[in-house]
């Protein structure tokens, strides 16, 4: 245990500070760097260049922008813009690939989950989706423009199928193509949205 940012045999940034506590998810840009969800116990966005070599962080507890409440998920588009799931804030914040804050969009429930498909015309995923039990989230899967513009949601808490229980992680290698990965239902669904 705690072998932090050093794991895996990469160097790491070494300092108590930059160890991880409970990461949830990582992502990498276009130039092999890497981004960490470090947010269930140190509410951040961890970045590494592409050999491991910690470079930076930002984030910390709140709920202004920039700041995380609990941090599930990170995504980053063809232009390196990261994208965080802030569900402890239920929010996405849009970062440059240096950490600025650039945006939030705040109506897609309590995001879990991110997924963004390559390509040019590029589309983000989020889900929505708490324990079927949870009568406050709905458990749909948003379908958005990167500006954040909903173009569709799909499906509903539950276990049958095409409904969803907490969904942990979305693959979307192609923008109708989907595989959801869901662990209160144990289970991966193949999705092909038409």
């Amino acid at each position: 245990g705690g072998a932090g940012a050093r794991g895996g045999g990469l160097p790491g940034a070494g300092a108590q500070s930059d160890v991880f506590n409970r990461p949830t998810d990582v992502a990498w840009d276009a130039a092999g760097d890497i981004f960490v969800a470090d947010g269930v116990g140190n509410a951040r966005v961890a970045k590494f260049n592409s050999k491991g070599v910690f470079i930076k962080s930002w984030g910390s507890r709140g709920t202004d922008p920039g700041l995380f409440g609990t941090v599930r998920a990170i995504a980053v588009d063809a232009q390196g813009n990261v994208y965080v799931a802030d569900s402890g804030n239920k929010r996405i914040q849009v970062f440059d690939n240096n950490g600025t804050f650039k945006t939030q969009y705040t109506n897609i429930g309590t995001p879990t989950a991110l997924c963004i498909t390559p390509g040019p015309n590029q589309f983000l995923y989020s889900s929505n989706s708490n324990p079927p039990e949870d009568f406050d989230v709905a458990g749909e899967i948003y379908k958005m423009k990167l500006d954040g513009t909903i173009v569709g949601k799909f499906g509903r808490a539950g276990k049958l199928p095409k409904e969803f229980g907490t969904v942990n992680a979305i693959d979307c290698r192609s923008e109708n193509n989907l595989l959801v990965g869901e662990i209160s239902n144990m289970r991966v669904q193949k999705l092909t949205l038409r």
